[in-house]
């Protein structure tokens, strides 16, 4: 191999040089938010804009606008020169609505002065520049309740608890927000607007009336059926039903379920509740059957048989309901006639449990009562009493009939 024609090849390789990164300390300087001056306003043009290339037409005009009665919504426009697009981006709609968790700030690094600025950027949101046609309603489409507005310190912990919470305390916040809602203020705006376009049923205003007057549970004369004769969703509010769900649970139990502290009314029927195939109406009778015990115990609470109802809690909902509905004295004792109003609303719970035909020797015993009393306030309710192999029985036929109210004469 001749040695003239071979290339020559360098021993060593060249290396390339790599940039050292040099460390510098600095001073960090944090500047806090001042109300009187705007801070910096950091966005971004997803389209690929470039503001600061020279379009043919000089450079792009920058403007910020704050709403004056709501200082936090703040508005950040784009013009670019001899151009028909402007590009808007907002603090209060769009991608910028989004909650987050995290902090924006600016670092300004003056080399020679030894400084790191730490300033925080406007509304600590990046604006989201996005192309909008000049003389077209940028925001025709957005709801005109689009705020940023602070967030109150039960909407903090609500959120924290959504996040963070186990999931007890995640479904009992929801089971609180559902029975605020009808305290919401917002679900009260414009209602006499609304009650110009509701018309006035009155049927069901008589029957109001007559509820009142004849001191009974709500009730619908008109009814076809037993089951509607009687509302159960007036008497069992919606938000109640999560919090009676004892004795359905203690069934999951099996043979270790322990009811010896339930009323004889409803021991007497776990054995038929147990045989029940499907479990939404096992819950619900179930969930029944423990309205029932908490009515009863609630009496037994206010009256002299106080001993037999110790121990027994009552979930803070129903009891703060029982108190306003069965006009709880400071005396703690309950007036005869809420008495009489109390007894009625487990008389017609046992009708529901019990088909409509319930023989009620056991819930008089429950409510420390004679069968005859018992049996007037079963007719007082629209009742029929039928007797069979010496039992007697209480039937509801429908449509309801009421027997007639005797007002009492007064005494001269």
């Amino acid at each position: 191999m001749d040695s003239d024609t071979e290339e020559t090849k360098p021993k060593h390789p060249k290396k390339e040089k790599k940039k050292k990164n040099k460390k510098k300390e600095v001073e960090v300087e944090v500047v806090r938010e001042h109300p009187n001056k705007t801070p910096p306003v950091v966005g971004y043009f997803p389209s690929g804009f470039d503001p600061v290339k020279n379009h043919g037409g000089g450079p792009s005009n920058f403007q910020v606008y704050r709403h004056r009665s709501m200082p936090k919504r703040l508005e950040l426009v784009v013009r670019p020169p001899r151009s028909s697009v402007e590009f808007v981006g907002t603090s209060y709609a769009g991608e910028a609505a989004a909650r987050h968790r995290a902090k924006y700030a600016l670092g300004v690094l003056d080399k020679e002065a030894g400084t790191l600025k730490v300033v925080p950027i406007a509304g600590n949101k990046i604006f989201r520049l996005e192309p909008k046609v000049k003389g077209v309603g940028a925001f025709e489409n957005e709801p005109a309740n689009s705020t940023l507005e602070e967030m109150t310190q039960q909407q903090k912990f609500a959120e924290t608890t959504s996040i963070w919470g186990t999931k007890k305390d995640i479904e009992k916040a929801k089971k609180k927000l559902a029975l605020r809602q009808d305290e919401d203020p917002d679900s009260q705006r414009n209602l006499d607007v609304k009650m110009k376009s509701v018309t006035v049923n009155k049927k069901a205003l008589e029957s109001t009336e007559s509820h009142v007057s004849r001191n009974i549970p709500p009730y619908d004369a008109s009814a076809t059926t037993p089951q509607e004769a009687y509302i159960l969703d007036k008497i069992i509010l919606k938000g109640e039903w999560d919090y009676l769900e004892d004795i359905y649970n203690n069934l999951q139990r099996g043979e270790e379920a322990d009811f010896s502290a339930y009323p004889t009314f409803v021991r007497n029927r776990i054995e038929r509740l147990r045989k029940i195939k499907d479990e939404s109406e096992k819950k619900q009778l179930s969930c029944i059957f423990s309205y029932i015990n908490h009515l009863i115990k609630f009496k037994d609470q206010h009256s002299f048989d106080v001993l037999s109802a110790k121990g027994h809690k009552i979930p803070n909902i129903l009891r703060h309901k029982f108190s306003n509905m069965f006009a709880v004295s400071e005396s703690k004792r309950l007036p005869p006639e809420k008495i009489s109003l109390l007894i009625c609303y487990v008389l017609v719970l046992t009708l529901f449990s019990d088909e409509f035909r319930t023989d009620y020797t056991d819930i008089a015993k429950d409510l420390s009562m004679n069968i005859l009393p018992v049996r007037q306030l079963y007719e007082h309710l629209g009742c029929k009493i039928s007797r069979q192999k010496n039992i007697f029985y209480a039937t509801l036929p429908v449509p309801l009939k009421f027997p007639e109210l005797r007002q009492r004469k007064r005494k001269r």
